[in-house]
């Protein structure tokens, strides 16, 4: 008789707000459920600088990869939709590491009114810059699946 153990829940996710020049990247933890902004990584038309997204992969060891998918307003398929799904294959494809597609509607908007906001009340003093709002909107991917599926049983 084969003993079938129930697949182990994630402990630790990196979360990536794909874009075709920057892609945001932050990490979630399962068991603290929270997130943080990492770093931006560039991205020339769509393709990412893969040794420094496996560096990222080798250094934080997550389980899973949650990868924002971009909706129009109405909830239908944005211009970057397929784009994003091929994105996914290849992540899988190179990697072997699960990815869960995240809807990112309006991510990158709250990120720029979050640091804004920070900036605003002297939180942070440094000039806001397209990568920190990308950072901020992969955090935000990261809580939105923490928050969703990435509860523990």
């Amino acid at each position: 008789m084969v003993n079938i153990q129930p697949e182990e829940p994630p402990r630790s996710i990196l979360a990536l707000d794909f874009g075709t020049r920057r892609i945001g990247v932050a990490t979630g933890s399962c068991i603290t459920r929270t997130a943080s902004a990492l770093t931006t990584l560039s991205s020339v038309t769509g393709e990412p600088n893969w040794s420094q997204l496996e560096a990222l992969l080798k250094e934080w060891m997550p389980d899973l990869i949650a990868l924002g998918l971009p909706f129009n307003s109405d909830g239908s398929d944005s211009e970057m939709t397929g784009v994003v799904h091929e994105f996914a294959d290849e992540l899988k494809t190179r990697f072997g590491i699960p990815v869960e597609l995240v809807d990112e509607r309006y991510t990158s908007a709250e990120a720029e009114a979050l640091l804004k906001e920070q900036r605003r009340q002297g939180i942070r003093t440094k000039k806001l810059k397209k990568e920190d709002v990308d950072a901020v909107a992969a955090q935000l991917i990261a809580e939105s699946w923490l928050n969703t599926t990435g509860k523990q049983s």
